[in-house]
């Protein structure tokens, strides 16, 4: 066990190293000077020029780079050119937004696909595969403007948007209901074809049919044996949704209004803020890479068979 987390815990560092570059050098070809968008076209050459060594961006391509992997590893991410405050606060601040959100998305989706993914392959009646394709053909930020006009507009049950802040417990959990679902109903939809192919698999295993001869009823052998073992497709699944979820929160984040990682990136986006851009790009992309080593340890949790060739 302790080579295989040295192996996953290597593989994460050579993960991270290479995103790194490939971030930053995406942004070196994104069009746009971040000087010029903070001064305007009126500026001066020589003010254009003081402005670049001030942001430290006349320095060669390699140099800026190290800096920047110096200040990751020391969690000095830089100063905002928008906002002109640190990088790091304004993400510690939208995290505390997005990470609620994602989680509550993925609770959503956990506690929607696993019922149905399991009752459709015990008794399949059509619907949970009806759900499945109507989730997966619906985009999130159609789902979610749906459920503002329904569930907000129309019935007046929870907000339309906004986010009141962590001060008031119960109302931020109001505000982010909505988003979540919205997130969750696509990634949910997935996971029910998933957990359904999974468990209908496992159902036809010896050890199944052994159980039943034994005695065992048909709801016992189906959450005792089958869905214990069905599971490590349904995690695999649910770890790689996470990037959806993250990619979906860019979306969502603007259509609801909330103060999150995905508004912020649209913000810094649409005014050239290249810093806070890769910070951001490079914190959604560990929280994806420490999600996936989290779910590859799971395996060894949830499968002692996997534990054993770790």
């Amino acid at each position: 066990m302790l080579r295989h987390l040295a192996r996953r815990a290597a593989g994460f560092a050579v993960t991270f190293l290479l995103i790194s570059i490939l971030v930053f050098c995406m942004m070196e070809i994104v069009p746009g000077d971040p000087a010029s968008a903070m001064l305007g076209t009126s500026a001066t050459p020589e003010t254009l020029a003081a402005l670049r060594a001030q942001m430290g961006l006349d320095a060669p391509a390699l140099v800026r780079y190290l800096r920047w992997l110096g200040g990751l590893a020391s969690g000095d991410l830089g100063t905002s050119y928008t906002y002109g405050v640190p990088v790091g606060a304004l993400i510690r601040e939208r995290l505390a937004v997005t990470l609620p959100l994602t989680g509550l998305a993925v609770l959503l989706a956990v506690g929607i696909a696993l019922p149905l993914g399991v009752t459709a392959a015990s008794r399949p009646d059509g619907a949970a595969t009806l759900y499945a394709q109507a989730g997966i053909a619906v985009p999130n930020f159609w789902i979610g403007l749906l459920l503002i006009m329904v569930v907000a507009l129309g019935l007046g049950w929870l907000p339309a948007g906004g986010f009141p802040g962590w001060d008031a417990p119960g109302s931020a959990l109001r505000a982010l209901l909505l988003p979540a679902l919205a997130l969750a109903i696509p990634q949910s939809a997935v996971l029910t074809r998933v957990t359904r192919a999974s468990v209908v698999e496992v159902m036809n295993e010896d050890f199944v049919r052994t159980a039943r001869a034994k005695g065992a009823s048909v709801s016992r052998a189906l959450w005792r044996h089958a869905v214990p073992n069905a599971l490590v497709p349904v995690i695999t699944m649910l770890g790689l949704q996470i990037s959806f979820l993250i990619g979906g929160a860019v979306l969502v984040e603007n259509l609801f209004t909330l103060p999150g990682m995905g508004r912020l990136a649209w913000q810094a986006l649409a005014q050239r803020d290249l810093i806070v851009i890769q910070n951001v790009v490079m914190v959604f992309a560990t929280i994806v890479i420490v999600v996936n080593l989290g779910v590859d340890l799971l395996y060894t949790v949830v499968d002692p068979r996997l534990r054993k060739r770790a």
